[in-house]
């Protein structure tokens, strides 16, 4: 299995190079190998039969170039809708259940393991706990609950967790699910006219696995019904010492709505956040990614770019990826800080980055809202500050897009996930709320104006 995950990826590599980003994204990253058992035959399934589709009208000859160069000569492709791959499945391995043929599939990125998961301080105490849960599931923290911002490696961690389980343990039934996928299901399963077959199917697919991994689990808020499902399906799986492994945005005291049932099973086991890298883990960071990618880069423009992006490690992954391309663009065999300030030119003005712009929007809104600096970067909780400070961020934000560390340390040292949190308020509320797109409208005027 670890050989074909390595093949695959390979392959993987080689067709993203190939073809655009967005044919990448939309029909070769959502394969799926479903059987390559006698080495003659490599049998691939799609989200859909569109998809199905596309691929043979389209693709088919670019995968099959790349399928003989990494599998070998003479390797066919079979490609199947959903409803062929539950057929393929059910006549080829017939002593699988239902329930073992969703989680054949691995869902997991090979990519996504804890030997490429680079660790430093700000990861370090997250990365300990992931590893223990995944040597020894349901026993070591249960449940393991991990959160942080956008970016910061969440999703590499649950994958890390369910690819080391699956490899070590393949006896073991690993599902991973994001909030979303699980209340789709709940509310597929309410919504059949044979409701208490595809209930009791619902509730095989989540509560007989070993480990259930689910991913955003903040979406839960105000689904009533979800969360009642949910608060059943985590009572199941921990009675019998199955591993549930949650991760969110937020810590479970910041999920609003979430039922104090489920926020107490939330903090049951170890509640572990994920910080943004300091200036040397984003080095540490980028270094294994260039080892990865096989990418080129003196030290001067690595350094730039850690410097540069610092509240976000797919950001920073994404910018060295986008540098290495503008160098192999022009034919250089290493990156240096010539394409690095290429790279950056249309997403920040090194004339902003000394914080001058961020000081004119400050003063705009204290001169709008009749309010002084310290009040707004200070600590002060009141209503008429509050208010006017999350419209500072959410401008800043959006008007130099810069890292939330940064605006976090414009504004007195506050949290990223403070500054998150202000600025998804405001942008959430400017769509309906016609006092605030008043304010935004005016203090831009103002802006302009000055």
């Amino acid at each position: 299995m670890q050989e074909l995950n390595k093949l695959w990826q390979q392959l993987m590599d080689k067709l993203e190079l190939s073809v655009s980003n967005v044919s990448f994204v939309m029909w070769f990253k959502p394969l799926k190998v479903v059987d390559f058992s006698d080495n003659k035959t490599l049998f691939l399934s799609t989200k859909s039969s569109f998809a199905k589709n596309q691929i043979l009208k389209n693709y088919f000859d670019k995968l099959k170039s790349g399928v003989e160069e990494i599998f070998g000569e003479g390797v066919e492709i079979e490609i199947l809708d959903p409803n062929e791959e539950k057929d393929y499945l059910t006549k080829n391995k017939p002593n699988l259940t239902k329930n073992d043929v969703e989680t054949t599939k691995n869902p997991f990125n090979p990519k996504y393991t804890f030997g490429n998961f680079v660790v430093g301080k700000c990861n370090q105490t997250v990365y300990a706990a992931s590893r223990a849960v995944a040597e020894n599931p349901g026993k070591s923290f249960n449940p393991l609950f991990i959160y942080g911002g956008v970016g910061l490696g969440k999703t590499h961690l649950l994958h890390a967790i369910g690819n080391y389980i699956r490899e070590a343990s393949p006896q073991m039934k690993v599902k991973y699910v994001t909030c979303e996928q699980f209340t789709n299901d709940y509310i597929e399963s309410l919504g059949s006219s044979i409701k208490n077959k595809t209930n009791s199917q619902f509730r095989e697919k989540y509560r007989n696995v070993d480990v259930l991994i689910v991913d955003d689990i903040q979406f839960i808020s105000k689904k009533t019904s979800t969360q009642e499902e949910f608060f059943h399906t985590f009572n199941d799986l921990y009675q019998f010492g199955k591993q549930i492994i949650i991760a969110s945005d937020r810590p479970p005291k910041d999920i609003e709505t979430l039922e104090d049932r489920l926020r107490s099973r939330f903090t049951m086991g170890l509640i572990q956040d994920l910080q943004p890298p300091d200036f040397e883990t984003r080095v540490a960071i980028l270094r294994k990614k260039c080892q990865l990618e096989k990418c080129s880069i003196t030290d001067e423009a690595l350094n730039f770019i850690a410097d540069h992006v610092d509240s976000n490690v797919r950001e920073l992954e994404g910018m060295l990826s986008k540098v290495c391309f503008l160098s192999n663009l022009i034919g250089k065999n290493e990156a240096d800080i010539n394409d690095v300030r290429e790279a950056f030119s249309d997403k920040y003005d090194e004339k902003n980055e000394g914080g001058s712009n961020a000081d004119q929007i400050i003063k705009a809104v204290c001169d709008y809202f009749d309010i002084s600096k310290d009040d707004i970067t200070g600590k002060k909780k009141n209503k008429e500050i509050v208010e006017p400070r999350m419209i500072a961020i959410f401008m800043i934000s959006e008007m130099l897009e810069l890292p939330l560390v940064t605006i976090g340390k414009i504004f007195g040292g506050r949290d990223h996930t403070t500054i998150m949190h202000s600025r998804d308020k405001i942008s959430s509320e400017i769509k309906t709320n016609r006092k605030i797109q008043t304010f935004v409208s005016e203090i831009k005027k103002m802006l302009k104006s000055g």
